[in-house]
């Protein structure tokens, strides 16, 4: 009696695809090599994945989920403030990138032009802005109501290049179990947080109708 197909999920396409990956040096050349190698339909690559690139995407998605799911485990994480679940969140978020570096590295290196590279990160980048909207406070929103989608809004870019920064970083750390990044992390954090009290959103928003108002007298 033949043994029993064990059944796809989402979480074991990825698996095979990121060992794929690490064992071949290479992408699949297509979703048909890549489920003929994995003896698996391609009807069941496509219930969850319409393209190998969307799987790429999900890998990424994936990791800030599973961060998520971590740190909310933890009874005391509703009581951080927002510094402080920023905080978590990184070191957590980076724990599990340095469990997959050679994955990570690979696919984030593979390609000269870095905008290729960074479109795996497009899945990522929208369920990060979705975190740093819903830890944000109300200490960190402005108390004018009518500039408050505009400060979430350049909070999450900010937040956002702050991140690919530190990702960066990370890549480059060649030190003991990347104790650098976790200094870099801690600096980087607090100094974002230090920028926002020292400089209120309105203070900036003056400064830039002044600066806008200059240039368009001198023209």
């Amino acid at each position: 009696m033949a043994a029993k197909k064990s059944e796809i999920t989402r979480d074991k396409i990825v698996s095979m695809y990121m060992k794929y990956r690490l064992e071949n040096n290479d992408k699949p050349k297509s979703v048909y090599q890549f489920v003929k190698t994995n003896n698996f339909d391609e009807t069941e690559f496509y219930s969850f994945f319409g393209t190998i690139e969307s799987v790429e995407k999900e890998i990424f998605k994936m990791f800030l989920e599973k961060t998520i799911e971590l740190i909310q485990r933890d009874p005391s994480y509703e009581t951080y403030d927002m510094q402080s679940k920023m905080l978590s969140f990184y070191f957590t978020f980076f724990e599990i990138l340095s469990a997959n570096r050679s994955y990570v590295v690979m696919s984030l290196k593979e390609h000269q032009n870095q905008l290729k590279n960074l479109m795996q990160l497009s899945s990522l980048r929208v369920g990060f802005k979705n975190y740093i909207t819903q830890i944000m406070t109300d200490e960190v929103r402005t108390q004018h109501e009518k500039f408050q989608n505009f400060q979430e809004k350049a909070l999450q870019e900010s937040s956002w290049i702050q991140f690919l920064l530190t990702m960066k970083f990370w890549m480059e750390d060649e030190s003991p179990a990347f104790e650098k990044t976790d200094i870099y992390i801690e600096k980087s954090v607090k100094a974002s947080f230090e920028l926002m009290n020292i400089a209120p959103l309105e203070s900036l928003i003056d400064f830039g109708k002044f600066l806008f108002k200059e240039k368009t007298q001198k023209n």
